[in-house]
């Protein structure tokens, strides 16, 4: 090996790259596939003159940087080949000479010296290794040396692919286990997230092995759409980080010239739904084919080489239905079917797949897409096969996700395209708003015996967000997409008021079961008033259900799923004509809260009793609830103590009733009765001696409640990484009850939130009936009845007041 020393090309010397590299970064070529090539480019340049004109030594770029697509923030992979014949001594020099300077620019070097024997050996030990060398790109030295490597590679690859391609789908399976997928996550990982750029190089390698490809249309542009979001996200934050976090998302959007984050990540989602969908596809053939060819190995030894056309035997099908069949563990379509002359055959085929728990293949989908369009109104068949393909349950997934491969659904309904790969900034919500409302079919595909009319149930569920993405409420916007879909798709008027209505009140149940007081027959007649009739409070009920599910844990409960059942009995019994009373008072004491009160008074201090019971079925890991009952002498300060003291012992509040108790002969003055339904956010509920004990602290003062709860606020606020929520937002219900003002407040939930709007109501002057808490997720919306000291609602403008006053003492 010879080094002779040589002029540097312009902008190889360490200052001179760096110049370079900063002024393509920020002045040069434009955002892209460009950019990443030139990146590349000049720093090839740098490489090969730290290299020189060694001899029997290469250096390979492999990875990212192999394929010439490097990113502004991206690790450098670099291999330093030599045949053998230099001493160690002479080698591990010209690696540093290379090294070095690269590590002195700052710049992240992933790197290795190896023979190509040993590369070889290498990449047989080590499936990302030996990917790596699948994108082995020449930089500077011996050219022969790389393409000894990369050629070898290849040949490794292909030979080896029936036990390799296992191995790397279960590295991305592991992948996507432990970073989700990448088109529902409000903060994806471009990199590692499923549908990232890690699957599309996966796609890539199989697409190398010759066993089977990837469909090709639309991948590589979803993977350069994913490419330049990264520069984008590198540029923006000057980290080479792959996590697209929300801090970041409006400053990448616009580096990417679009309007704001949610038209970002709905660009970034539809890459991603490429890459996915094309694994799906990718893997399952992979599958096929590896089984097919253990099956002709195993034919070719039972025949001893015969087996007709070289041991091959055609595939079975099955008929599915009319012009669809089952073949190879998939729906494919019948040989006399006729896309383009049977307007109904996609939404056949998609309802037979689904039946039978098969994927459509991608053959099958290419040919779906050239059917003719649908006469308005659809035929009956048509909406038949719709609804079936809706009530398969877990299989409409994937079979949906198909025929949105392909934009069939778009088609088939104008409307799904508003919301198909729409985020939802919620964290309650686990899903982007279109495979939310797939997801909502699928759990009502399990509730379609409660109902009478499962059709529209599942309809209902596949509508009952439509109107999201689209400027209004989304409930009053999707009650007349609703309609227009219903007309289109051939229901009667009497099912399309009833979809319409289903559709316009899909929130309504759970709202109103967590927000409100259901002995008020006010909050009845809400939910009589709307859903009219029996048949449509039964479909509401399941459709509630329904969307709670799909939309995350926590949604839905046991605690939950008791308040609406408890409010649709109720109705369902006013519908039924039974009477209801206006409640004007709470229900009289029972027998142990009347000793209970007399107890409080006889003592002068608080008595408790609390009664636990789980909140969830049996074996989840429900938090435990708690009906707790306190008595005390009246006296001012109770509910915000009382709620302080359940907060110190981490005690989430579900609802709470305050009424007052008069004093039995034997005593004098009142009690304070308040009814509480808690849970205990882990663990086992406290001891009742314990919570009377801080509470008789609290209430003379010698607990120090908001000091406690201040410092258990600021530890939560370093767990928030910076997050700055919503301020909150306090208003008067109108036209809830008659016997009372009602109160809302919405908030980012936190301890001891209840303690400090107890607080503010207290100074308020007013009285507190009854509480309603909800809470979803990080949000809470609370509900609070209140009157004035003479038992009735507030005047509009003492009610303005202390909704002001409460939004003020929380910082609002």
């Amino acid at each position: 090996m010879t080094d002779n020393t040589t002029t540097p090309p312009a902008g190889s010397e360490p200052h001179g790259y760096a110049a370079a590299r900063i002024e393509l970064l920020h002045r040069g070529a434009p955002a892209g596939p460009p950019l990443r090539s030139a990146l590349a480019r000049i720093t090839d340049d740098w490489l090969t003159s730290l290299l020189g004109p060694a001899q029997g030594t290469a250096l390979v770029a492999v990875g990212g940087y192999g394929r010439g697509e490097l990113s502004p923030r991206s690790d450098l992979d670099l291999l330093l080949l030599h045949d053998g014949s230099a001493p160690a001594a002479e080698i591990a020099a010209l690696a540093d000479r290379v090294w070095y300077p690269v590590w002195d620019m700052g710049l992240a070097l992933d790197h290795s010296v190896r023979t190509p024997d040993e590369a070889r050996k290498a990449a047989d030990g080590d499936l990302k290794v030996h990917l790596g060398l699948l994108d082995a790109r020449h930089v500077a030295g011996d050219p022969r040396l790389s393409a000894a490597v990369r050629t070898a590679a290849y040949e490794d690859w292909r030979a080896q692919a029936p036990a390799r391609l296992p191995e790397l789908r279960e590295m991305c399976e592991e992948r996507a286990r432990r970073q989700g997928e990448l088109r529902f996550l409000l903060e994806p990982d471009l990199k590692e997230a499923r549908g990232g750029l890690r699957d599309a190089t996966a796609l890539r390698a199989v697409a190398a092995s010759w066993l089977a490809d990837a469909p090709r249309e639309g991948l590589e542009h979803a993977r350069t759409l994913l490419l330049d979001t990264r520069d984008a996200l590198h540029l923006a934050t000057g980290r080479a980080t792959d996590r697209l976090a929300l801090q970041e998302q409006d400053q990448v959007a616009a580096a990417l010239g679009l309007p704001d984050a949610d038209a970002l990540l709905h660009r970034v989602y539809e890459a991603a739904r490429t890459v996915s969908y094309a694994a799906d596809v990718t893997w399952r053939e992979v599958g096929r084919v590896l089984r097919a060819r253990s099956g002709r190995a195993r034919l070719r030894r039972i025949l001893g080489g015969r087996g007709g056309r070289g041991g091959f035997v055609e595939a079975e099908r099955i008929p599915l239905a009319e012009g669809v069949v089952e073949q190879d563990g998939e729906a494919v379509l019948a040989r006399t079917a006729r896309p383009e002359h049977d307007p109904v055959l996609p939404l056949r085929a998609a309802a037979a797949a689904a039946q039978a728990g098969l994927p459509l293949s991608p053959h099958a989908v290419r040919r779906l897409a050239a059917a003719g369009p649908l006469p308005v109104p659809w035929p009956a068949e048509a909406r038949q096969q719709l609804v079936t393909l809706l009530g398969a349950g877990e299989s409409t997934v994937a079979v949906w996700e198909a025929l949105e491969a392909e934009r069939i659904v778009s088609r088939l309904l104008p409307e799904w395209e508003h919301v198909r790969s729409r985020p939802q900034r919620n964290a309650v919500h686990r899903w982007t708003v279109d495979r939310h409302l797939v997801e909502t079919a699928v759990q009502a595909a399990a509730l379609t015996r409660r109902v009478g009319r499962p059709d529209l149930l599942l309809l209902a569920a596949l509508l009952h967000d439509i109107g999201k993405s689209r400027p209004g409420d989304h409930s009053v916007t999707g009650e007349q997409l609703a309609r227009e879909v219903a007309a289109r798709i051939g229901c009667e008027p009497d099912d399309t008021d009833v979809l319409a209505t289903l559709v316009r009140h899909h929130l309504l149940l759970a709202e109103t079961a967590t927000r409100r007081d259901l002995d008020d027959p006010a909050t009845i007649r809400t939910v009589t008033e709307a859903v009219g009739r029996t048949g449509t409070l039964e479909l509401l009920h399941a459709l509630t259900e329904a969307d709670a599910l799909a939309t995350g844990p926590a949604a839905w409960s046991t605690w939950r799923a008791a308040l609406v059942a408890d409010l649709v009995r109720r109705a369902a019994a006013a519908l039924a004509g039974e009477a209801t009373e206006d409640r004007t008072e709470p229900g009289p004491p029972t027998a142990e809260q009347e000793r209970m009160a007399v107890e409080a008074l006889r003592t002068g201090g608080p008595v408790l009793a609390l009664h636990a019971r789980p909140e969830g079925a049996e074996g989840d890991a429900a938090p435990v609830g708690v009906e707790l009952t306190v008595a005390v002498p009246d006296q001012p300060g109770v509910l915000p103590a009382t709620a302080g003291v359940l907060a110190l012992h981490r005690l989430t509040v579900r609802t709470a009733e305050l009424r007052t108790v008069d004093a039995a002969p034997a005593t004098e003055g009142c009690a304070l009765l308040l009814n509480w339904r808690v849970a205990a956010e882990y663990g086992a509920p406290p001891e009742a001696a314990r919570l009377r004990a801080d509470l008789v602290r609290a209430l003379d003062g010698s607990l120090d409640i908001p000091g406690r709860l201040a410092e258990r606020e600021a530890a939560y606020g370093k767990r928030r990484r910076g997050t700055v929520p919503a301020p909150p937002r306090v208003s008067v219900a109108r036209g809830v009850s008659r016997a009372a003002t009602v109160l809302e407040v919405r908030a980012q939930d936190a301890p001891g939130l209840l303690h400090r709007i107890g607080q503010a109501l207290e100074a308020a002057g007013v009285w507190v009936r009854s509480a309603h808490v909800s809470t979803l997720g990080a949000s809470v919306v609370d509900a609070f009845y209140v009157t004035g000291a003479e038992g009735l609602p507030l005047e509009a403008g003492e009610a303005a007041a202390v909704a002001r006053g409460v939004q003020e003492a929380l910082g609002g």
